[in-house]
């Protein structure tokens, strides 16, 4: 393939896996977000202790993780096309994307609040904050550098499973590489993936990590 039919298809390819990850990172954001305060707020000693709560969302949370992305995507084909009508292209491949990280995000969002000191939250109720208050004022306030720094690492893994949701029709840059790369013997179109990934992977650390450096001096 010549490099003139080459860029086309990468660019395209590009903004497929951009879209995927994209839309999977900010629903991730949210709903991670809040599955690990309700993972730290519902423990033992937590503002809203409820063990048995706390249990099973706990257990779903170790399931999300411990499936193998390729296994959970084909496992979610059915409820996938319930939701968008198909199960190819890269609005279907949001899906499992969204799935797949929301319990890696939470365990690290639950970490990152676990790290906040004690004698601020317990200053904040002293002072008769409600638990919202705390929430947001102390314990997200608190560990937005960790917090960031925990979504840098998941929109990277969720690049990862991109590539990996174009091996079965997700599109993106993986889907590229399967198509051309590994079917078609296309070596240079697989290499200028590799590329484009690595580039890409770079970038979002790089901004991820210079983002939690100015939120740490604040």
């Amino acid at each position: 393939m010549t490099w003139t039919e080459m860029v086309p298809l990468l660019k395209d390819a590009a903004v497929g896996t951009l879209y995927m990850v994209g839309v999977s990172a900010a629903l991730t954001a949210v709903f991670g977000l809040l599955l690990g305060v309700l993972l730290v707020l519902t423990d033992r000693g937590g503002l809203l202790a409820e063990p048995l709560v706390n249990r099973v969302l706990g257990a779903i949370v170790n399931v999300g993780r411990s499936l193998p992305f390729i296994v959970l995507l084909i496992a979610l084909m059915p409820f996938t096309r319930f939701i968008v009508g198909t199960t190819i292209e890269s609005t279907a491949a949001i899906v499992p994307l969204t799935v797949g990280a929301i319990p890696f995000y939470a365990r690290l969002v639950e970490t990152a609040l676990r790290e906040v000191d004690r004698d601020v939250v317990a200053a904040g109720q002293a002072m008769g904050a409600s638990v919202r208050e705390i929430v947001v004022k102390v314990l997200l306030r608190e560990a937005r550098p960790a917090l960031v720094a925990g979504l840098t690492v998941t929109v990277i893994a969720l690049i990862g499973y991109s590539a990996m949701a174009g091996a079965i029709g997700g599109g993106g840059l993986g889907d590229v590489a399967v198509r051309y790369g590994y079917e078609r013997f296309e070596t240079n179109v697989m290499i200028a993936t590799v590329v484009l990934l690595v580039i890409l992977v770079q970038l979002i650390q790089m901004l991820g990590d210079l983002a939690a450096r100015r939120l740490s001096r604040k």
